[in-house]
């Protein structure tokens, strides 16, 4: 089974941001035609294709639909398939970074130095935990042969 192909809109040219979601949605499907993919999810992927309708709503309605699309389709990637973009683990690993190491460092600091605005360095120092812990997995998942040749921008 084939991955169908993304009906384009006549006159996209002149908006730039639907431009590039259109070229990297199309990237993103001509990865996955590169892959060997089982049957169930290529059909899911052309039921997320075929909901895109160029031709009806505005131009932001589409752009909201293909990164919709866009999203599930990697949802369903990442789900069934293990398979995820270039730097996916980095940029989740970032804001967990922040969250899970950066705030508790900083409010030890803020609470042993008796002032809160410390709470800042241990967000800094939550950010290259993060990077270097989501940088490895990517690292990983190459290696393994799990990640697709293409970055997602949002």
């Amino acid at each position: 089974m084939e991955i169908n192909e993304l009906k384009k809109r006549d006159g996209i040219d002149s908006n730039k941001k639907l431009t590039d979601l259109y070229v990297q949605f199309g990237k993103l499907l001509s990865e996955l035609r590169k892959r060997e993919l089982p049957d169930e999810v290529v059909h899911a992927i052309n039921t997320n294709i075929e909901l895109i309708d160029p031709a009806s709503g505005t131009e932001e309605e589409l752009r909201k639909q293909l990164r919709k699309t866009q999203s599930d389709i990697l949802r369903l990637i990442e789900k069934e398939l293990k398979l995820v973009p270039k730097n996916h683990y980095r940029n989740i690993w970032m804001a967990l970074g922040i969250a899970a190491f950066g705030v508790p460092i900083g409010v030890a600091f803020g609470a042993s130095l008796g002032n809160m605005a410390f709470m800042g360095i241990g967000i800094a120092m939550g950010i290259p935990i993060g990077l270097a812990i989501g940088t490895g997995l990517d690292k990983k998942a190459a290696e393994e042969g799990r990640q697709l040749d293409v970055e997602i921008y949002f």
